[in-house]
């Protein structure tokens, strides 16, 4: 079982093809109004004559987040052009785009797009470092986020997972029928928990149960679990209970999660293992160094990188 294959038939530059420009818009519109709510006061400052300007990398990763970006300047009346396609590797200093539009527009949604570019690109950075640490193991399971995201800021980072070549796991509640600790306590036990889930699921839903021990991911499976998460568990302990349970249950998916960082990654991955989940995706990814730079005499200005 392998789940999350959406990478291996698309490049990162077709993926804004899952983003719905209604949702894009509403999205830029919202952070442009957090932004400025009332006066925009140094809009008397710079006036409304056209401007261009450069987008710079200062720091190397993947770059993530064209269609927000795009996005943002659209809603300030202003219009992007890329020089590196999404998904390219960053290389600094890099000039990424040039944008155009009124100067008091351009630097309206300056700050926004930055921080919103630097967010994804941060995410995608991180998860593809995963992806390839993973994949030097010889493992062909699939490297995923976690729903552990920022309010308000998940489809930035869900989309950054997918640019960095990892699986955006669920996107909510209402994509996978997931069945944890709490869940499990709340119903009275793990077949009573699962047959509710299987109810509620009917179709067109997968549903898969958090388990602390071989014995509660044996009856998950016997209950009719599609997948089971195998949470917390050390590695010399995960891969023994995830092979007795495909002996068991071959076609029952297997996640490891909980508490797994970039360096114990590699041990994570087996053969019994379908899905490496890290929260550490989206909570500890840092945002990459992006610069917006006006024309100065008709040229670009290449700004400073500071050196640690």
């Amino acid at each position: 079982m392998r789940t999350g294959q959406l990478q291996a038939v698309m490049e990162p530059e077709d993926l804004a093809l899952l983003l719905s420009p209604a949702t894009l818009a509403s999205l830029a519109d919202g952070w442009l109004r957090e932004d400025c709510p009332s006066f925009n006061y140094t809009a008397l400052i710079t006036g409304t004559a056209p401007s261009q300007a450069a987008l710079w990398a200062k720091s190397p990763g993947v770059l993530a987040g064209r269609p927000f970006f795009d996005a943002i300047f659209a809603q300030v009346n202003c219009q992007v052009s890329w020089f590196l396609p999404e998904g390219s590797k960053l290389v600094p200093v890099a000039k990424v785009a040039e944008v155009r539009g009124p100067a008091h527009c351009l630097l309206l949604g300056e700050r926004v797009a930055l921080n919103t570019l630097a967010r994804c690109s941060g995410v995608a950075s991180l998860a593809a470092v995963a992806v390839e640490a993973a994949r030097g193991t010889g493992w062909t399971g699939q490297v995923a986020g976690t729903r552990k995201t920022t309010p308000g800021f998940r489809l930035v980072e869900k989309y950054g997972l997918l640019v960095g070549g990892a699986g955006s796991h669920r996107y909510d509640l209402g994509g996978l029928v997931m069945v944890k600790d709490n869940h499990v306590m709340a119903t009275g036990g793990v077949k009573k928990a699962v047959g509710r889930a299987r109810q509620a699921a009917g179709f067109t839903l997968k549903v898969e149960v958090e388990c602390d021990s071989l014995q509660e991911a044996m009856e998950a499976a016997e209950a009719g679990a599609d997948l089971v998460l195998l949470d917390n568990f050390r590695p010399e302990e995960l891969h023994p209970t995830a092979g007795a349970l495909k002996a068991r249950f071959p076609s029952v998916g297997v996640e490891a999660s909980g508490g797994i960082t970039l360096s114990s990654l590699p041990q994570f991955c087996g053969p019994h293992i379908d899905v490496v989940s890290l929260g550490m995706l989206t909570q500890a990814a840092p945002a990459l160094d992006f610069s917006l730079k006006l024309f100065a005499d008709g040229a670009a200005p290449v700004p400073r990188v500071r050196r640690s």
